[in-house]
């Protein structure tokens, strides 16, 4: 059955990826992001990108309506918009701190809560909020992004109980090291707020260990998740959880079972 989808962060990696993929399945693709411009070759394909800020209430809000004016429903949301700001704690400005969570989970929050009325009405609907193996374990420098990721773990689990009567699926999407923009812009944070001072040292390493993993190409390619995706999409009743990408299921495990001091240790052995 073809479905009404919509999703957040459709303008790069993963999410227009999975977007290109749905369209040419026959889905009704609904790609939602700021920069429009980056989605024009989404709409030669089918779909329908729309502007929108997923920090703001207005945008999402005339989104949700516009789209339920021409659709009638929406069967799938994909909550994929996000980022990763990474610095120390002591550097990162507070202002920048807010920001993150308004965008990895606040704004996500608001546009579930705009849609859930329309889902629970039909008694269906499936709805998928991108995490990261960083809602399971931690990383240096990266406090305030993996606070947001774990409070979206919470917050998943606490939505998927509270709709499982109307039947509504909230499946959480944990993705490894995925070949994206996203490094480019977390490399550019930490330089921004931590390249010097207190914690120049730490820094540098982790922007030197990033770009070797870079130069070496390693992680998984945007179509590992495109197909995650179209999975969840498929089947009437998907996983709670998805752990996929590169590095994703071993780096769980070892700080699932090893202990913080071990971890610590491996983690900072790659600096």
């Amino acid at each position: 059955m073809k479905k009404v989808i919509l999703i957040t962060g459709a303008s790069s990696g993963m999410g227009k990826e999975s977007a290109k993929v749905l369209i040419n399945q026959g889905h009704k693709v609904y790609a939602l992001a700021r920069r429009i411009e980056q989605m024009q070759d989404l709409k030669q394909l089918g779909g329908n990108p729309i502007e929108m800020d997923v920090t703001s209430e207005k945008d999402i809000q005339k989104v949700v309506d516009s789209i339920i004016q021409k659709e009638g429903k929406i069967d799938v949301l994909w909550n994929n918009a996000g980022y990763g700001l990474y610095g120390s704690v002591e550097d990162v400005p507070m202002e920048e701190a807010k920001k993150q969570f308004e965008v990895n989970l606040f704004g996500l929050a608001s546009l579930t809560q705009k849609i859930i009325p329309y889902m629970r009405k039909a008694n269906s609907g499936t709805i998928i909020n991108t995490s990261s193996m960083g809602g399971k374990l931690y990383t240096p420098m990266g406090a305030w992004y993996h606070a947001s990721k774990h409070a979206l773990e919470g917050f998943s689990d606490c939505l998927r109980i509270e709709l499982k009567e109307f039947n509504i699926n909230v499946v959480v999407l944990e993705p490894g090291i995925i070949k994206t923009e996203w490094t480019d812009i977390m490399l550019q944070n930490i330089s921004k707020f931590s390249l010097h001072g207190a914690y120049s040292g730490l820094t540098n390493k982790l922007i030197a260990s990033s770009k070797k993993m870079y130069e070496k190409n390693l992680g998984s390619k945007s179509d590992v998740i495109a197909k995650t995706i179209l999975k969840i999409v498929n089947t009437n009743k998907p996983k709670t959880r998805y752990l996929v990408g590169f590095m994703a299921k071993p780096m769980v495990w070892m700080r699932l079972n090893l202990g913080d001091k071990i971890f610590d240790k491996i983690l900072m052995s790659q600096l």
